[in-house]
C-alpha cells in the first residue's frame, strides 16, 4: 500500500537532500526517519522508535525537541554530517491538508552560522578548488584556483596558486570543508569534509556571470579580479552555487579579497607546526593555544581582532613596503600610550561585529543579537577619536590615516536600533517585551489594554459586589477556564440569573458572565496581537539593518585592524620588544634575541639572550651542542623573530636587521604519519625534500637533526649532502642543528659555513647548561649526563660511561662485553683516513669487460680476502 501523505512529503523533500540528515519539523519536534533516524540514534544516543505509515510497513523514527535542536545539530556536524533543517512554512491551524514544509538551511562543518558551531577566535572556511592548467614559467606546475568563504563573517577570498603552494594555503586557511570537481586528483587536508560537484559548475565564464550578478557589477574588473584569475573565478562560481543551495534564503558575502602570491610569505604546515604559531604541539583540549606565539601576542579585545591576528601570523607580508607600513602603524601606538589605552577601553564593549552583521543580513538575528550590534556600534565614535590621536603622532602611519579616511561610525544604524528595541532585549520575540514604548502607537494601545487588566479586574469586581451584595466575591483567572467570578457556598443564594456556572470548588462555585467573557476575549486577543505586532516591527528593523551589511562589514574589518595594531603595540611595550629594520639585502642580524614564548614562561632575568648574524659569506651555521643545551630553542627563536618581523610586529631583541625573505622553513623534532604508511624517518625525508625543492636564495631554513632516523653512516651522509646543496645550489640562510660532530668539518670544506655551539660548563662530573651561543663546534654531546638528569639508574649510567670510554679509544665491545682492538682503517666510514683494500680493488674493475668466468674468479678472490681479514682480526 502507498505511504501516508505526510511520508510522501518527507520522501519528496529527502530526495533533494540525500547527503544530509533531514530534521523534519513536526510541531514542537524535529523528526528523522529511515536511515537518518538510525544514524542519529547511534550518534546522538536517541531512542529509536517507529511511526505508523498507513498500510505500509512502519518506518524507523527518532526525534529531538525544537528548543534543544541546536545542541543536536552541533554534535552531528562535529561528527562530519550535514544537517538539513526542514521547517513548517505555514500555521498548522490554518493549513489546508498537509502543512507546507521547506528546507531553509543545510548546516555543514564549513557552512555554519550558529554561535555554538563556531570558534570566535578563528575563521570557519569552506573552500572550492579548480584546476587551471600549467604554465611554462611556473615550471610546468598546475595552477589551482582557490575560493574561500566564511559565511559567518561574510568573508570571501580568491587566490591562484601553484600545486606546491596549495599546502601552505591550506595551512593558513584550515578549511573545514572542501568543494572539488568529482573524481578530482587534488588531495584536500585530511581533517576537511569533501564535497564533490559537477565539472560544469567550475566553468570560469559561467562563474564570472554569476559573480557579477551576485555583487551587482557589470564586469569583474571592478572587483579587482583580472584575466589571470580565471581558475579562482571558476572556483568562486562553484562555491557560490553550493552556498546558495545550503542557504536558500541567500548568503551575505562582502566583496572578494584577491590574495596575490607576491604579497604573502607562505607558511607551510610543517613550519606552522614546528614554530607553534597558533597551536601547541603539547596542547590539550581547550588549551591548544597555550605555549604558542598567538598566546603571547594576542592582546586583542574583540573577536574579529583575534581572528585577524591569526590571519596575520599565518600569512606574513612579503614586501618591504607593506611590512614597513604596518610597523609604522604599530609604532604610532607605542608612541601614544594614552591613545592606545583609550582605544582598548573603547573596544572593550565591542562584540563580534562581523558575525552580528552577517546574521542581520541573513535575517537570522535574535533581538538580543541585534541589540548587541547596536551597543557595539555606539562605541565606534570613541574608537575613532582614540585612533585619530594615535595617527597624530610623529610620522603617523599610512595605515592609520587610511583607516581614518574610510571610517564610518554607523551612527544612524546604532540610533535606530536603540530607538526601536528595549534596553534588555530578549533572546526571542514573545519571551519578554522586545519593542520599546513609544515606537508604535498600535502596539502601545494593545499594551495598555493588556496591562490595564489589573485595574479593569478590580473595577469589574467592585461592580459585581455592588450589584449582587456579595462582599466576598472575587474575580480571578487561570489558564484552563480563563476569567471567572468566585462565590462562596454561603452566598450562592445571592447569585444573579445571568451568572453561568463553570466549576465547583471546595468552598463554593465559579461563574462567568457575558460581560466578563467579552472582556477576556479583548485581553487575550490583545496579547496575541502584541506578539504579532512586535514580530512585525522587529522583522522590519532587522531588514533595514540587514540592508546596511556592506557598511557594517567594512567597519568590522576596520575595527579588527585597529584592534590588532594596538594589541601588537601593547605587547611590544609590555615585553620590551624593539622595531626590526627591514632591508632588501641578504643579511639577518639579531642582537640579544629572545624566544617570545619561552621567556614568557620563566622569569625575565633567567632567559639567556643570544646574538646571531647570517651574511652572504657566512650564510650557513652548523650548530652543535648537547641535548637540553637549547639548540632547538635557538632555532625556533630565530624563526619566530624573522616571522614576527614579516608580520609587522616588533620583535624580542635589543636590535634586529632583517632582509625580507620569501619563505621560512623549519624541520624540527620527530613525527610520523602512520595513517599514510610513513615512518618518522620517511616524514623527515619528505619534509627535507620539500625544503630543498622549494627554497631560494631569499629563504631562511632551520633544520634540526636531519638524518637521525637511520643508521649513523646513512644519516651523516644525508646531512652532509643536504648542507652542501643548501650552500652550493640554494645559497640561502641556513642554521643546521646537529649531533653529528663530523659536520663541523664542513667549515673547512665550504667557504660560507660557520661552526657554532650552545655552550655548557663542566663542574666535576656534572654539567651546567648556560644556553649561550658561541663560535666553534662542540666536542662532546653529554648524552649520558642528560640521561642522569632524566633519572636513569646509576648502574646503567656507570655501564654507559665505561662503554663510551671504550668507543672513544677506538675499542669496540664484542657482544658488549669483551673489548678487542680494532684497526680504524678496517672500519668502513665516510671520513676514514685510508680506503678499504677491497673497495679499492672493486673500484679498479671494469665490469662491462669481464667475462662470466672472470667475474666468478674475481668474486672468489674477494671472498677469500674477506675471510682472511676476518681471521686475522
Amino acid at each position: 500500500m502507498s505511504p501516508t501523505p505526510l511520508m510522501q512529503q518527507y520522501q519528496e523533500i529527502k530526495s533533494r537532500h540525500q547527503d544530509a540528515i533531514l530534521f523534519f519539523r513536526m510541531g514542537e519536534f524535529y523528526e528523522m526517519f529511515y536511515g537518518d533516524a538510525e544514524t542519529a540514534s547511534r550518534t546522538l544516543g536517541l531512542t529509536l522508535t517507529a511511526r505508523n505509515n498507513g498500510g505500509a510497513a512502519d518506518v524507523p523514527l527518532a526525534g529531538v525537541p525544537v528548543k534543544a535542536a541546536a545542541d543536536y545539530v552541533r554534535r552531528l556536524v562535529e561528527h562530519g554530517f550535514r544537517v538539513a533543517i526542514c521547517e513548517q512554512m505555514e500555521d498548522p491551524k490554518v493549513a489546508k491538508g498537509i502543512v507546507r514544509r521547506e528546507v531553509i538551511e543545510t548546516v555543514t562543518p564549513g557552512a555554519a552560522i550558529a554561535d555554538d558551531l563556531l570558534d570566535g577566535s578563528r575563521s570557519n572556511y569552506v573552500c572550492a578548488l579548480a584546476e587551471g592548467g600549467a604554465r611554462r614559467e611556473e615550471g610546468g606546475e598546475a595552477r589551482i584556483g582557490v575560493a574561500a568563504a566564511d559565511i559567518s563573517t561574510g568573508e570571501l577570498r580568491l587566490a591562484v596558486v601553484r600545486t606546491s603552494e596549495l599546502e601552505p594555503l591550506f595551512a593558513r586557511l584550515s578549511p573545514r570543508e572542501i568543494v572539488v570537481v568529482a573524481n578530482s586528483s587534488l588531495l584536500p587536508p585530511p581533517s576537511s569534509l569533501v564535497t564533490e560537484r559537477e565539472s560544469w559548475e567550475f566553468d570560469p565564464q559561467l562563474a564570472a556571470d554569476d559573480i557579477a550578478r551576485h555583487f551587482g557589477v557589470l564586469t569583474l574588473d571592478g572587483l579587482g579580479i583580472g584575466t589571470d584569475d580565471g581558475p579562482a573565478v571558476g572556483a568562486a562560481g562553484a562555491l557560490l552555487r553550493y552556498l546558495k543551495e545550503l542557504q536558500p534564503g541567500g548568503v551575505s558575502l562582502a566583496r572578494p579579497i584577491v590574495d596575490r602570491a607576491d604579497g604573502i610569505l607562505p607558511i607551510d604546515e610543517m613550519t606552522r607546526r614546528n614554530l607553534e604559531l597558533v597551536e601547541s604541539l603539547r596542547g590539550t583540549a581547550g588549551q591548544s593555544t597555550a605555549g604558542t606565539l598567538i598566546d603571547v601576542l594576542d592582546r586583542t579585545v574583540t573577536p574579529m581582532g583575534c581572528r585577524l591576528l591569526r590571519q596575520y601570523l599565518l600569512a606574513p607580508l612579503a614586501t618591504k613596503a607593506s611590512i614597513d607600513a604596518r610597523l609604522d602603524a604599530v609604532e604610532c601606538f607605542t608612541r601614544a600610550p594614552m591613545a592606545r589605552e583609550a582605544l582598548r577601553s573603547a573596544l572593550d564593549g565591542v562584540r563580534d561585529l562581523e558575525r552580528l552583521a552577517t546574521k542581520a543580513g541573513l535575517g537570522r538575528s535574535t533581538p538580543r543579537e541585534l541589540a548587541a550590534l547596536g551597543a557595539s556600534l555606539t562605541r565606534l565614535p570613541a574608537v575613532r577619536a582614540a585612533l585619530s590621536d594615535a595617527a597624530a603622532t610623529k610620522n603617523g602611519g599610512v595605515i592609520l590615516q587610511t583607516l581614518l579616511s574610510g571610517w564610518d561610525d554607523c551612527e544612524d544604524i546604532a540610533s535606530e536600533i536603540r530607538r526601536v528595541l528595549v534596553q534588555d532585549a530578549p533572546i526571542a520575540v514573545g519571551d519578554d517585551p522586545t519593542i520599546a514604548t513609544g515606537v508604535d502607537a498600535e502596539l502601545d494601545e494593545l499594551r495598555s489594554l493588556r496591562d490595564g487588566g489589573r485595574d479593569s479586574i478590580a473595577r469589574i469586581q467592585a461592580d459585581e459586589r455592588g450589584r449582587t451584595g456579595i462582599q466576598s466575591l472575587k474575580v480571578g483567572f487561570n489558564k484552563v477556564f480563563g476569567y471567572y467570578i468566585e462565590v462562596t457556598r454561603s452566598n450562592l443564594h445571592l447569585v444573579p440569573p445571568d451568572y453561568q456556572r463553570r466549576q465547583t470548588i471546595t468552598n463554593g462555585e465559579r461563574f462567568v458572565t457575558p460581560a466578563l467573557k467579552e472582556y477576556e476575549e479583548r485581553v487575550l486577543t490583545a496579547t496575541e496581537r502584541i506578539e504579532q505586532r512586535e514580530r512585525e516591527l522587529f522583522d522590519s528593523l532587522r531588514a533595514r539593518v540587514g540592508k546596511q551589511v556592506a557598511r557594517l562589514h567594512a567597519m568590522a574589518r576596520a575595527t579588527a585592524g585597529t584592534d590588532v595594531l594596538a594589541a601588537l603595540a601593547e605587547v611590544a611595550m609590555r615585553e620590551g620588544y624593539t622595531r626590526p629594520r627591514m632591508t632588501g639585502g641578504f643579511e639577518l642580524r639579531i642582537t640579544a634575541g629572545r624566544h617570545p614564548v619561552v621567556e614568557r614562561m620563566m622569569p625575565r632575568d633567567k632567559f639567556v639572550p643570544n646574538d646571531l648574524r647570517l651574511t652572504e659569506d657566512a650564510r650557513v651555521i652548523v650548530l652543535t651542542g648537547p641535548n637540553m643545551a637549547g639548540k632547538s630553542t635557538i632555532l625556533r627563536q630565530v624563526g619566530l623573530i624573522a616571522l614576527m618581523a614579516h608580520v609587522g610586529s616588533f620583535v624580542p631583541a635589543s636590535d634586529a636587521e632583517i632582509g625580507v625573505m620569501d619563505r621560512i622553513f623549519t624541520r624540527v623534532g620527530a613525527s610520523d604519519n602512520l595513517a599514510r604508511g610513513q615512518s618518522t624517518f620517511m616524514v623527515e625525508m619528505a619534509e627535507t625534500s620539500a625544503i630543498l625543492h622549494t627554497a631560494t636564495a631569499r629563504s631562511l631554513i632551520l633544520l634540526d637533526e636531519i638524518g637521525r632516523g637511520t643508521s649513523t653512516y646513512d644519516g651523516v651522509s644525508i646531512a652532509w649532502a643536504v648542507t652542501e646543496h643548501l650552500h652550493d645550489v640554494t645559497g640561502c640562510k641556513t642554521i643546521f642543528a646537529t649531533h653529528y660532530h663530523e659536520l663541523t668539518q664542513l667549515a673547512d670544506e665550504l667557504s660560507a659555513v660557520r661552526n657554532f655551539n650552545v655552550a655548557v660548563r663542566e663542574i666535576g662530573d656534572r654539567i651546567l647548561f648556560v644556553h649561550r651561543l658561541e663560535p666553534g663546534g662542540a666536542d662532546r654531546s653529554y648524552g649520558i649526563e642528560v640521561g642522569r638528569l632524566a633519572g636513569l639508574p646509576d648502574a646503567v649510567l656507570k655501564r654507559a660511561r665505561h662503554l663510551l670510554r671504550l668507543l672513544e679509544s677506538e675499542q669496540l665491545a664484542r657482544g658488549m662485553s669483551e673489548p678487542v682492538a680494532t684497526d680504524a682503517a678496517h672500519q668502513l666510514g665516510l671520513f676514514a683516513a685510508s680506503p678499504d683494500p677491497i673497495v679499492e680493488k672493486l673500484a679498479g674493475v671494469d665490469v662491462n669487460s669481464l667475462t662470466p668466468i672472470q667475474a666468478l674468479a674475481l668474486l672468489d678472490e674477494l671472498a677469500r680476502d674477506a675471510q682472511a681479514r676476518k681471521m686475522s682480526s
